[in-house]
């Protein structure tokens, strides 16, 4: 048994559904451009990947530094919790999805969420690591987060195949909003998050004045 914090548990948790969510669309996104958007082919599949990756490589390191500017962990839990139900919402627009610049869109949220969620789960997992665990929690959330993404990949062949694209994507959007839940659970364990300056607190870390 590895006893970890409860903090530490329900973010390792939220992982396994948001990356196994993930996992359910990675090994067949490309072949989903190419059957079911028009014009889709392999440069288009090389656009899409590169939106998304530019968009989450170009903000979270801003957003890192923005967040270690204020003390506590409200702000990197807002990202946190923001980050992945921009992302989860999005999987669902796969769904409507036509025409190429649908997917570039598509991407560019994707990016802009993991992003933020990247920025947020890293900041309150360092800052909540058991002390003489951090290599055992740490291999501990890669473990589990990859068991769940093995998994997704073979089931998201077969998904496809029984159900279709659009089931596969809403399997993962509820997947993500499956980690959003266990994210809330921790509401109470984060000083500050939802009281009456909730809003003044937003506006704090978007419009820093200092």
């Amino acid at each position: 048994m590895i006893r970890v914090n409860k903090i530490v548990k329900y973010l390792i948790l939220a992982d396994i559904a948001f990356w196994t969510g993930w996992g359910l669309i990675t090994p067949v996104f490309a072949i989903f451009i190419v059957d079911k958007i028009d014009g889709g082919n392999a440069l288009v599949v090389g656009i899409a990947t590169a939106v998304y990756w530019l968009m989450r490589s170009l903000l979270v390191f801003p957003f890192g530094v923005m967040l270690d500017k204020y003390k506590g962990e409200r702000d990197d839990y807002l990202f946190l919790v923001a980050g992945d139900f921009i992302i989860s919402v999005t999987l669902f627009g796969y769904i409507f999805a036509s025409q190429p610049w649908h997917i570039y869109l598509f991407q560019g949220f994707c990016g802009l969420g993991m992003a933020m969620s990247l920025a947020g789960w890293r900041a309150i997992f360092t800052k909540n690591i058991d002390k003489g665990k951090e290599a055992t929690e740490w291999s501990l959330d890669d473990t589990m987060l990859s068991i769940g993404t093995a998994l997704a990949g073979v089931l998201s062949g077969w998904m496809v195949l029984e159900f279709g694209y659009n089931n596969t994507f809403i399997a993962a959007g509820i997947l993500g909003l499956l980690s959003v839940l266990v994210l809330l659970r921790l509401r109470k364990e984060i000083e500050g998050v939802f009281d009456r300056n909730f809003h003044a607190n937003i506006k704090d870390i978007f419009f820093d004045k200092r």
